[in-house]
């Protein structure tokens, strides 16, 4: 009977662990609002400089972050349940900046099949806040 007992209760911490995982899990939203604390918002433009955009990370089904430093830009695109932060981008550009408008195609990473595309929208920077110290 106690050998009953202790693979029962085994067996439902094991069924437990995925579950407790998945909770922890942070949705596009939070990772994003993680990443912009200590950040003020300024006033959305059109177009970044290609220099701006070559250090980018997705964020899942929310949006993407572009520079690092002082400013960050996030584009919130359209279609962006598509973005993956496991995907590859492929971005076309037409000018010698990226701009509102432009389209971001998704790419399995392994297999490089296509997985969607997202037309960007207004980039939002975000500037660090100076501490009062």
């Amino acid at each position: 009977m106690r050998k009953i007992a202790i693979a029962l209760a085994t067996a439902a911490a094991l069924l437990s662990a995925p579950a407790l995982q998945a909770r922890e899990k942070m949705t596009g939203e939070e990772k994003l609002a993680k990443l912009l604390e200590g950040r003020e918002a300024g006033e959305p433009v059109d177009c970044i400089s290609l220099s701006d955009s070559r250090d980018a990370r997705v964020i899942d089904k929310t949006a993407i972050v572009y520079g690092r430093g002082n400013t960050i830009y996030v584009n919130r695109p359209m279609n962006a349940d598509d973005l993956d932060d496991d995907d590859v981008m492929v971005t076309e550009t037409s000018l010698s900046r990226l701009c509102k408008l432009d389209t971001v195609r998704m790419h399995d990473r392994s297999q490089f099949f296509f997985t969607g595309f997202v037309g960007l929208e207004q980039f939002v920077p975000y500037r660090k806040v100076a501490s009062a110290e």
